[in-house]
């Protein structure tokens, strides 16, 4: 994996994974947004056959960045499973994996608008509405009237850049001077381009985005990207 790429936010330094996730080495602190556990299973109940590899595929990747960074705490931002009943297909093995990583670091659960409390028997604590620590506030949603610090998921914000002809899409972290705001972490999870409304609303001045294309980092302005103006 390429090394992250650092970035200063609210008086913070902060490391930005390839892989989609937030890293803050001061606190040994890993934030990830939007794991959508068994979604593949959730669609595959009402006739959608997706391949039923989602949840290892996700869990896999975030124990392997937490390795890589000792992680104490991990940080989930919400809608960790895609719907209520999530939790209960989880598989043996998979619920071994989130026992396993919670055994070797702190999981905090964030409550989404997809998720509700997962069972204690998988570790962890539950945290509704916002987190905050130092000068930072996590929260699933962003909220329209912030306070500097705030850092969220939700949106599954991404990017596009036409490059020598061609368009590069990819997942993306979204920051101004105020909110930073993840990529979806989950392997099946869709996202939103950051000039729809939606996004836009919350960044109407200049922004930065962090785009997650061939296993890299490059940040570029809004002005760079597909889409502007």
């Amino acid at each position: 994996m390429p090394e992250p790429q650092p970035i200063r936010f609210n008086g913070v330094d902060l490391l930005v994974e390839a892989e989609g996730a937030l890293l803050w080495p001061e606190e040994r602190l890993l934030i990830v947004a939007d794991l959508h556990l068994e979604k593949g299973s959730s669609f595959a109940r009402r006739g959608v056959m997706l391949p039923p590899y989602d949840t290892r595929a996700t869990l896999e990747r975030l124990a392997r960045v937490a390795e890589r960074h000792d992680a104490r705490r991990v940080l989930c931002l919400g809608d960790s499973f895609h719907d209520g009943d999530g939790p209960a297909r989880l598989d043996a093995e998979d619920a071994a994996r989130l026992t396993a990583l919670g055994a070797s670091a702190e999981l905090i659960w964030l409550a989404g608008n997809h998720d509700p409390a997962p069972p204690p028997e998988l570790g962890g604590r539950v945290v509704e509405g916002a987190f905050r620590l130092g000068p930072l506030t996590f929260r699933h949603i962003a909220e329209p009237l912030f306070a500097a610090g705030e850092i969220s998921g939700h949106y599954h914000p991404k990017a596009s850049i036409d490059l020598r002809g061609r368009r590069l899409s990819g997942r993306c972290f979204v920051l101004d001077e105020h909110r930073l705001m993840l990529p979806a972490f989950g392997a099946y999870a869709g996202g939103l381009d950051v000039f729809e409304p939606a996004l836009r609303a919350l960044f109407p001045g200049d922004f930065a985005v962090h785009l997650l294309a061939r296993e890299r980092v490059t940040r570029l302005p809004h002005a760079r990207l597909a889409g502007y103006g």
